[in-house]
């Protein structure tokens, strides 16, 4: 059976007009009625009740447009796994990550693996960590990155880092050596204090700020990125893990304070997997020999 003939009978399935099915495969509309006819010639059934210009599927045609659709995929699947293997990949691991760990921890530690693997064939999907785990669940990735962990039985779940969290405020400008530390509570109570940028920690948070400065004023900006920006900006002061302001303070742009009033919590990377085939242990093991 050619493929052009199942491509041509999914494409019309789904158009239920042999006109638009001409144009969206750049063929001619003849040659679309000469596809269905040998498709339904050589499997002996009616796969289009045909009404003038309409067309729509018989009993037998929506019967067989689900295995029709697999019998191109399977195809299209074998196109691409030759081409990963003509290139040297020998083995392909997909990972879900959330955009937090893949703005700041991923990049150096992918670049490092594939210098060590380069027959892996390496896919990655930006996932918000809520969505990570259902994804991971369906199978549509092999390993979810992400800062919540997961109690779904069908999971192994590994915990990679934990990254401790710091006030962060902008630079005021004056000499870090002269200038008098600042204090967490005139930040706190003259600045708005962005909030829940990171998925984990900050409906706690939150509580425990306004416990012990009820005047506090909240602003939620959902991306740490964003937040990083406001804060440059002089927009307010957050609670973030270090990781991901490293070199904002290294280079300046934001302050590190110090905070004694109460305890802050920690943020944590979780690995989540299905099955845990030799590709992910591998790549498990080398993710959990990096530091943050």
């Amino acid at each position: 059976m050619e493929l052009n003939l199942l491509r041509t009978f999914i494409t019309a399935a789904h158009c239920n007009n042999f006109r638009k099915t001409a144009e969206i495969l750049f063929i001619s509309q003849p040659t679309v009625t000469v596809h269905i006819k040998q498709l339904e010639q050589e499997l002996g059934v009616s796969l289009f009740d045909r009404s003038g210009k309409k067309i729509k599927l018989t009993d037998s045609g929506r019967f067989y447009l689900e295995h029709a659709r697999q019998l191109l995929n399977l195809h299209e699947d074998g196109i691409v796994k030759l081409h990963s293997f003509s290139q040297g990949y020998t083995s392909k691991l997909t990972i879900a990550i959330s955009p937090l760990i893949a703005d700041n921890v991923l990049p150096y530690v992918l670049k490092q693996y594939l210098k060590n693997h380069p027959e892996v064939e390496i896919s990655v999907k930006i996932i918000e960590s809520e969505e990570i785990e259902k994804a991971v669940v369906e199978e549509q990735v092999d390993i979810g990155l992400s800062c919540l962990p997961t109690y779904h039985p069908g999971l192994e779940s590994e915990l990679l880092y934990t990254d401790k969290v710091i006030l962060v405020a902008p630079h005021d400008g004056r000499d870090f050596e002269s200038a008098l530390p600042l204090e967490e509570e005139e930040l706190l109570t003259s600045n708005y204090l962005l909030t829940h940028n990171h998925p984990d920690y900050w409906n706690d948070l939150c509580n425990t700020v306004k416990l012990y400065y009820p005047s506090t004023r909240m602003m939620q900006v959902s991306q740490i990125h964003i937040t990083k920006r406001f804060i440059i900006e002089g927009l307010g002061v957050s609670y973030l893990p270090s990781s991901t302001v490293r070199r904002e303070l290294l280079e300046g742009r934001l302050l590190e304070v110090q905070t004694h009033t109460f305890e802050l919590p920690k943020a944590k990377i979780y690995a989540m997997m299905k099955y845990l085939h030799k590709e992910q242990k591998e790549f498990l093991t080398f993710l959990s020999g990096f530091r943050l």
